[in-house]
This record gives C-alpha cells, sequence and structure tokens, in this order.
C-alpha cells in the first residue's frame, strides 16, 4: 500500500530511529537468533531487486522484516532468510535506506540487476530473489497509472535465471504491469522457465474479521468488495482481496468476461439501475461494518462520501457478478458475497486497525521467508495474472468510456485446500 514520502529531515530521524520502530532492527534480531534454538538448516541468501528504498515504502516494510524478524499472529519470529544483496532502480537524496541498511547488515547494493543476482560474478548466486515494483518516482499514462518498470525489471532477472541455466523461488510484489500485453508476456516466460513463483499483496494474508474462508466449491453468485485510495496501486488490494474469496467458489476459478470502469456520480446511478441493483443489498451493510472497525460515524453509501469514487464492474465467465468500489476515504479493505442458500450475505473485512504499523506485512513477510525455505506459494501465481488483467483493463474501460470484453482473462485455476492468513 502507497504511503507519501517523507520530507529530508523527518527522513534522517526515520533511520536514526527504525530500531525503536522494529522496521529494520538488526542488532535484536541477530541476538535473537542467537538465543533460539539451533537449527541445522542454512539461512537461504536472498537477493533484492526495488524501485526505490524509502521509509514505509514496500522494500522497507517488507524487507525490513526480512532483516529483523516478524510477528504474525502476536508471535516473533527470526527470518531465515538472509539479504545479501539489493538493487535500487532510484536511489533519491535525502529519502533513500538502502546505504545505512547495507552498512548495519552486511548486504552488497549493486548498480545492475545482473551483479546483484550473481554477486559480481558471472551466474546465479542466491537461493531467491525478491523483486518489489512499487514506489518512486516514474511517470503516469493519460489514464492516471504509474509506469512502473516492473516488465523491464523483472524481465532481467529472468535473463540471470537462462544464462545460469537455473533459477530460484521468486517472489514478485502486487500485480504485474500496467499493460496487460507486458503482464501477459512475462507470465508466459516465467512460466517457461518453470521457477517457483509467488506474487500478490499482502492483503489475502493479512487478519481478517471475522476469519471468513470459504468452503471449496461455495455457490457464489454475487460478490462486491469496497476499498480506498488510488485505483491503480490500491484498486488492486480492494480487487486481490475479492478474489481470494470468490475463487473457492464452485467450479474453481474460470476467468472474466467483461471489465467495467464507472466514476462519480453515474456509481448510485448504476446502483439503482436494474444492471446494479442486486449490489445494494451487499455494499450497503458491508460499508456499514468497515466503518465500525474503522471508528468512524455510520453514514449512508453514496458517492458524496468520496471525492472521486470509482466502480470496478466485473462479469466472470461462469456467470457471477462482482463489484469493486474505491472511495477516496480510508474504509480499510472488505469484501461480502452471496449464495443462493443462504439469506444473509457473508463479508470480512482484511487488516484491523491496531497500534502497531502495518501488520498486515507481518503475514506477507511470514509467507515470503516461508516460500523461500520451502518453495511452496501460497497460493496460484494465476491470481495476481488474473487481478492484474482485470485492472489493466479497467483502465482501458476508462479509456474508451465503455465496458471491455476480455477474452484474454479466460485463466482458470483452483484455490488451495487450506490457505494462510493471520489471525490476530
Amino acid at each position: 500500500m502507497r504511503h507519501s514520502a517523507p520530507s529530508a529531515a523527518s527522513s534522517k530521524w526515520n533511520r536514526r530511529d527504525l530500531f525503536g520502530l522494529g522496521l529494520a532492527a538488526p542488532a535484536v534480531a541477530a541476538q535473537a537468533r542467537a538465543a533460539a534454538p539451533c537449527t541445522t538448516a542454512p539461512r537461504k541468501k536472498i537477493a533484492a531487486v526495488v524501485t526505490v528504498y524509502h521509509y514505509y515504502s514496500h522494500a522497507d516494510v517488507l524487507i525490513g522484516r526480512l532483516l529483523a524478524g516478524y510477528s504474525p499472529n502476536s508471535k516473533w519470529t527470526p527470518s531465515n532468510s538472509q539479504i545479501v544483496a539489493l538493487h535500487a532502480d532510484q536511489t533519491p537524496t535525502g529519502t533513500d535506506m538502502s546505504r545505512d541498511l547495507a552498512a548495519r547488515n552486511g548486504f552488497h547494493l549493486y548498480r545492475s540487476v545482473a551483479e546483484t543476482l550473481t554477486l559480481g560474478g558471472k551466474t546465479l548466486a542466491v537461493d531467491g530473489v525478491v523483486f518489489i515494483g512499487e514506489h518512486g518516482n516514474y511517470p503516469t499514462n493519460d489514464v492516471g497509472q504509474t509506469l512502473y518498470p516492473r516488465y523491464e525489471l523483472f524481465s532481467q532477472i529472468m535473463d540471470v535465471y537462462e544464462r545460469s541455466g537455473r533459477s530460484v523461488p521468486t517472489f514478485f510484489d502486487k500485480h504485474f504491469s500496467y499493460s496487460w500485453d507486458k503482464a501477459h508476456a512475462l507470465y508466459t516466460r516465467a512460466k517457461k522457465i518453470g521457477f517457483p513463483f509467488m506474487a500478490g499483496s499482502s492483503i489475502p494474508l493479512t487478519i481478517r474479521r471475522p476469519a471468513l474462508n470459504p468452503p471449496l466449491e461455495t455457490p457464489i453468485s454475487e460478490a462486491v468488495a469496497l476499498g480506498f485510495g488510488d485505483p491503480d496501486a490500491y484498486g488492486f488490494h480492494t480487487m486481490e482481496g475479492l478474489q481470494c474469496l470468490i475463487e473457492r467458489r464452485k467450479g474453481g476459478e474460470t476467468g472474466i468476461a467483461s471489465v467495467e470502469w464507472i466514476g462519480g456520480k453515474d456509481i448510485d446511478a448504476w446502483r439503482n439501475s436494474p444492471q446494479g441493483a442486486w449490489s445494494k443489498p451487499l455494499f450497503e451493510p458491508l460499508f456499514q461494518q468497515a466503518q465500525k472497525l474503522a471508528g468512524m460515524p455510520l453514514l449512508a453509501l453514496s458517492e458524496e462520501h468520496s471525492k472521486s469514487p470509482v466502480l470496478f464492474v466485473l462479469r466472470y465467465r461462469d456467470g457471477l457478478r462482482a463489484a469493486v468500489l474505491v472511495l477516496t476515504e480510508n474504509v480499510g479493505f472488505s469484501a461480502a458475497y452471496r449464495t443462493p442458500t443462504q439469506q444473509q450475505p457473508q463479508f470480512t473485512t482484511f487488516s484491523v486497525k491496531v497500534e502497531r504499523p502495518l501488520p498486515n506485512w507481518d503475514g506477507m513477510a511470514r509467507c515470503v521467508d516461508h516460500f523461500f525455505a520451502t518453495g511452496e506459494a501460497p497460493a496460484p501465481v494465476e491470481r495476481t495474472l488474473l487481478v492484474t488483467g482485470a485492472l489493466s483493463f479497467a483502465f482501458e474501460s476508462k479509456r474508451q468510456r465503455r465496458p471491455v470484453d476480455t477474452p484474454q482473462l479466460q485463466i482458470s485455476y483452483r484455490a488451495p485446500q487450506s490457505p494462510w492468513f493471520q489471525t490476530a
């Protein structure tokens, strides 16, 4: 999730005080590892490739936990992943943290992606790779998508795999690209190489209140999700929160047939129309629950609660109807679904308001660390591919000002039998 970069002055204070915040505390982590029971398994050597590393960037909140440990379900765990090399595409003066952390933790900074994965040699020399293409100073296009060089940077990672003749477990943070063509090309090449692949956002892995996990083969007929913030960065979080629930429906995931972007006052018109009336009994109680958990005054849901609300209408290939509403005001992330046999909709809120900053990243760090140790991803990478495509075509719908058919999103997969997510 996106946070604004601090000023140069506050950045200096934050770097000096990261120890107190627990986001990057190598001394504490080292002491804890020394006191922990001995294990015969050596720590995995991990290379990190990021767009930028500043306070509260995705690089900070994930790699910081891989450096210092993490606390899912109220239990601190030392990391089994050892960051040994890092490449940052941008290193802005006054906010860059990579140099300080490299000096404190003993990992090396490299000028290129290839050198990072080979540790300055000629072939792959690490046990895993974490890739984070979020945050940084990059241009936007005509419909407001940030043009992160995810495809370009990750292609360089796969170049090393192909030249070396081997690959390692690789984590890709969030969606593959703003462009469906680039995302599909990236996915196709990754599958051809055949490395263990984990991707996506922190939302499916975070705390759910209530702890909703639909049984496989649940006959879901309608579903909605509620989120906030920038439709590009936070729209992905909101969509993936929805997808981790509805992919468990009867028959498994079969893909999305069409996507539509609806904005502003047209949202209420759609919700009151014959095409969108089905969503009101789901959105209204979901919005009330989200406000209660956020400690906000209870208000009725309308476009007046957001300066520029956005609605994504998703029509799935198997007939499932879904809608994703992204507001400006922070109402958290939540989702609800309905089945023909249940009178009341089932709903959950992802992550909860707590004092510790960004607890959702503890779940992500736990799963990434486990993935590097075992090569087992918590969910199929096809989930991220499908949501990447849905978001990309939603922006294309905005550009064309009409619904967009998506035959490209004929993506089928099965949800995991027992998915892991935080419970405390």
